[in-house]
């Protein structure tokens, strides 16, 4: 897994309007189009998370009592950092544009009814 750092650089993290047709050329259907982004901002998304609490497990304390809760200015950093990414869809949506995405379709069953 590649640093989000330097998947997200050049991403405008602001939400716009895009041609529905242009990106449906890809799969020829808007539907399948929608579904590929979506699987793959799900992916983005799991990998933002695992990453964030990776590195906010090394801030973890081990203290039982509520009081005893510590400020730190590194943990604050990093968690304003992850906040002010672009949202999973946006980023999923730039690399489907950018020909970025690889996808390929299961083996559909044929049902045969008799």
């Amino acid at each position: 897994m590649s640093d989000i750092k330097t998947r997200v650089q050049g991403i405008d993290p602001n939400i716009r309007a895009r041609d529905i047709k242009s990106l449906a050329e890809t799969t020829s259907s808007i539907y399948e189009t929608l579904a590929v982004i979506t699987k793959r901002a799900e992916q983005i998304s799991m990998d933002i998370k695992e990453e964030l609490h990776g590195k906010l497990e090394e801030f973890a304390s081990t203290s039982d009592t509520i009081e005893e809760i510590l400020e730190n200015k590194e943990q604050i950093e990093i968690s304003k950092f992850y906040e002010r990414l672009p949202n999973p869809i946006i980023i999923a949506t730039e690399e489907f544009v950018n020909n970025d995405l690889t996808f390929e379709y299961k083996e559909r069953e044929r049902v045969i009814e008799e």
